[in-house]
């Protein structure tokens, strides 16, 4: 099993909803990528984090995630800080920038309408979720979800209990597979700009994952 098998087939049709705004975006940006957005990052991480899903004009038009919207524009110079990426984010897949130990994936791959998946399009994209996690032990230390969502998928693809572990953030959630599950808010630029996010608190959450690198 491998990383690369964790990723639908760019014509990808298992969500009918989704598969129709990918091809409804087709026709009106052709220069988009419009397909489920790979991961991003190394195969051999020991960080991998888990967001919600492809923007619209972000990573549904660059095909990386995060990439190209504003939550980018958080995320990615909070891992040039850390030591978790090098390089410079150019919010351009060919801007050069590469990752350090660290992956980067969504709950569900393809850009859904108002930025909403539905359950059961949560539901059907956790098994690539499942095989990510599996394909990339025993060298996996944690798992940084981005929100609630990316939370409760990162838990139903380890078969584990939401009930048992609530999402909190910067909580720090130790698991039975010794896997650590840290939780942020989403770098949204609604978290921002209401102030539920800061990049205070965003750093915090990175300074406690510091632990994973001994």
């Amino acid at each position: 099993m491998s990383a690369a098998s964790s990723q639908p087939k760019a014509d990808c049709r298992l969500c009918p909803r989704l598969a129709g705004f990918r091809d409804l975006n087709k026709e009106r940006h052709e220069d988009f990528f419009n397909a489920p957005v790979p991961s991003f990052g190394g195969a051999e991480p020991r960080l991998l984090i888990v967001g919600l899903a492809p923007g619209l004009k972000g990573a549904n038009r660059t095909g990386r995630p995060f990439t190209g919207d504003y939550a980018g524009d958080l995320l990615y110079p909070t891992l040039l800080k850390f030591g978790w990426a090098q390089g410079a984010y150019a919010a351009d897949p060919r801007d050069g920038l590469a990752l350090q130990g660290c992956r980067i994936t969504n709950a569900v791959r393809c850009v859904p309408p108002e930025n909403k998946p539905t359950t059961p399009e949560i539901k059907t994209c956790n098994p690539f979720l499942t095989v990510e996690i599996e394909s990339l032990r025993p060298g996996l230390k944690a798992l940084l979800a981005l929100g609630g969502i990316a939370h409760g998928a990162c838990l139903t693809a380890l078969g584990l209990k939401k009930s048992a572990y609530r999402f909190a953030h910067g909580a720090l959630h130790e698991l039975p597979n010794g896997l650590l599950l840290a939780n942020s808010y989403h770098c949204s630029r609604y978290n921002t700009n209401t102030g539920r996010l800061t990049p205070e608190m965003f750093e915090d959450v990175f300074r406690a994952l510091e632990r994973i690198r001994a």
